[in-house]
């Protein structure tokens, strides 16, 4: 039997590692592609922020392709076997399926708790980072935040267009302050720019060389008769705060940059709120509080579904394709995919329960993996 549990262990780990390196290359190809052309394009990011902006990325592609390469695995494995008649030969020999099937189970407890484990900590701590890579950015390397030809809006209460720059040198720059309702409240136009990154104060020093300067009225900046024009300058400097900018971005972390503790304090800091509990904004943050919480354990314990499901229909497919395999794994996956994101789509809806819908996907798979399952046993 040991000889058995290594065969069927080694198959399952060697294919479910394989579909989840090939899946997770498929899954976040385009969104990495998209997030890193920015920062080349844009920012002109360096190699090694590249990199750890990837590491970044897989924690949260991770949640998604564990389950689903480990159910590849189990259709791919067990089709297989089902297929060149090794079960029946087992079964022969007086080996049950259950018996057959204890390294399966035995991977997919594993694969529910680093599910558990990504869900509830690495993911939401790599989204963070990812977050703040713009942040980096502008610290490390302040020049990769100044592209040719472009507007960066990148800082609070500011907009700067540059038409080129050559290092620290800029030319032909616009620099917009914006107030509250992001309207231009004044405007620079310089030939010639410098950018001094000025670290122990966390801020940049934009030096303005030969500018001219445009002050709008604070009270109506579209009035065009209330604008001051034709000041001029020889030189001044503007200072541009990167607390700001992390600050920005700080407000930005929603839910899913949050861990379960967080997630579960923030729900009970929102009990206790001055606004009513029955208010229709108190009503559907609680509710999206307590899906997003019920979500990443509803989620986890997908690997626990797969396999359940997995087993009784690769036996009853009984087709060693791979490409059969790889198809049969999308229909699953993709079936109870769409129920987690129907569920977590009407997080907000308080009157329909999602923190509990979204454990509709685990109830259906599991109790229609264990029927199966149990009747394939008696056969």
């Amino acid at each position: 039997m040991k000889i058995l549990d290594r065969y069927v262990l080694r198959q399952v780990l060697v294919t479910g590692l394989f579909a989840v390196t090939i899946l997770s290359v498929v899954l976040v190809l385009g969104n990495i592609f998209k997030q890193l052309l920015e920062l080349l394009v844009n920012h002109d990011a360096p190699l090694e922020l590249i990199v750890s902006f990837i590491a970044y990325i897989l924690p949260f592609s991770l949640t998604f392709t564990i389950p689903w390469g480990f159910l590849t695995a189990v259709l791919l494995v067990f089709g297989k076997m089902s297929a060149e008649h090794e079960l029946i030969a087992l079964r022969s020999s007086g080996v049950s399926i259950p018996r057959i099937c204890i390294p399966v189970f035995l991977v997919s407890f594993i694969c529910v708790g680093i599910c558990l484990w990504i869900n509830v900590e690495v993911a939401p701590k790599a989204q963070i980072k990812m977050k703040d890579a713009l942040y980096n950015i502008a610290t490390n390397n302040p020049l990769a935040m100044f592209g040719s030809d472009r507007v960066i809006d990148d800082f609070p209460g500011r907009k700067i267009y540059v038409e080129r720059n050559a290092g620290a040198e800029l030319f032909n720059l616009l620099v917009y302050e914006m107030n509250e309702s992001f309207e231009p409240i004044s405007v620079v136009h310089a030939q010639r720019g410098l950018i001094e990154p000025d670290r122990e104060n966390k801020r940049l020093l934009l030096h303005i060389y030969d500018g001219r300067f445009e002050q709008r009225d604070d009270q109506a900046p579209d009035d065009l008769l209330r604008i001051k024009q034709g000041i001029t300058m020889k030189e001044t400097t503007l200072t541009i705060s990167l607390v700001e900018l992390y600050e920005k971005n700080k407000k930005r972390k929603g839910m899913g940059s949050l861990t379960a503790g967080e997630l579960l304090d923030r729900l009970n800091a929102q009990q206790h709120q001055d606004v009513s509990p029955d208010s229709k904004q108190a009503r559907a943050e609680r509710s999206s509080l307590k899906t997003e919480v019920s979500k990443r354990f509803s989620f986890s314990l997908a690997s626990f579904a797969f396999a359940l499901i997995g087993v009784p229909l690769a036996i009853t497919a009984h087709r060693k394709e791979t490409s059969a395999g790889f198809l049969l794994s999308l229909i699953v996956a993709f079936v109870y995919f769409f129920f987690i994101i129907v569920a977590d789509t009407v997080r907000a809806n308080e009157a329909l329960r999602p923190d509990l819908l979204i454990w509709l996907p685990n109830v259906i798979f599991i109790g229609l993996g264990a029927w199966l399952f149990l009747r394939l046993s008696r056969r």
